[in-house]
């Protein structure tokens, strides 16, 4: 196995749809039952479960995976300071995604405004 510290030397991840957990393991150089954990401690990891309770990895599972063990492995955090720190992540995703969605609804109130005063001008000239 390589060194847990080396995140430049995984694999690349394949194009597939879904991963096993021994697929993932090898692809995140961690092992099955380590993942079975974070798991528990990382409420965004959630893979699909299939008959016998088989585990299906998502691409962005795999990313996550490797995110988390970048931040335990790489950077020092803590369990408890990875989970916080991909919380914290995740939220401002979502302030970013809500701000990218006001303008749209300010555009269009713009758009039937300029419509209005656009008809106004016509009925002025007439």
């Amino acid at each position: 196995m390589l060194d847990p510290a080396d995140n430049s030397v995984l694999p690349a991840i394949p194009a597939k749809r879904y991963f096993t957990i021994g697929e993932v393991s090898e692809l995140c150089q961690v092992k099955p039952h380590v993942l079975r954990y974070w798991e528990q401690e990382f409420s965004q990891l959630n893979p699909v479960k299939r008959r016998g309770n088989r585990r299906y990895y998502q691409r962005h599972e795999v990313e996550l995976i490797r995110t988390i063990r970048s931040l335990l492995y790489l950077e020092g955090f803590t369990i408890s300071g990875a989970r916080q720190k991909l919380e914290s992540e995740d939220e401002f995703e979502e302030t970013v995604m809500e701000s990218a969605e006001q303008p749209k609804v300010s555009r269009e109130v713009i758009g039937g405004l300029i419509n209005e005063l656009e008809e106004l001008t016509v009925m002025l000239r007439d």
